[in-house]
């Protein structure tokens, strides 16, 4: 079985864990596992857009998504479930895969929108990337 699961959420999106969470929660009640939720406050993409964001816009962010993502955990996540929270700020794909090798988990969980062509090709997909490059097995869940 998994004995840690990691899940990917997105605070910003109640997609990104209305029905992944549950599943993960499953897996993990499943195994008597470890569930290791993460999510990312992405970064503002280049020092030209970063300037017109105060200088401590990142500690302020990290902060409100912590105080978010603790709120999500206390509301949603049966208290029968050992839970560890991660939160990074930078590329979403880049970070989860980052937190995967920290903390060596069995399996990652994740939404995924269904699939846009158009969307896809302009920006693509977190999934897919985390999919590509994962060492472990992702459970996508669609939203």
């Amino acid at each position: 079985m998994f004995n840690c699961v990691l899940l990917t959420i997105d605070l910003n999106h109640e997609a990104s864990w209305k029905k992944a969470l549950p599943q993960a929660v499953e897996l993990v009640r499943a195994s008597k596992g470890v569930l290791h939720i993460v999510s990312v406050v992405p970064d503002l993409g280049t020092p030209m857009v970063e300037s017109f964001f105060p200088k401590d816009f990142e500690t302020k962010a990290i902060a409100a998504a912590n105080e978010a993502l603790a709120d999500l955990v206390a509301k949603e996540v049966p208290k029968d479930i050992d839970v560890k929270l991660h939160l990074a700020f930078g590329n979403i794909h880049e970070k989860v895969l980052a937190t995967l090798d920290e903390i060596e988990c069995d399996l990652v969980v994740m939404a995924s929108h269904k699939p846009d062509r158009a969307r896809d090709f302009l920006v693509g997909s977190n999934a897919d990337r985390v999919v590509r490059r994962s060492p472990v097995s992702v459970l996508v869940v669609r939203a």
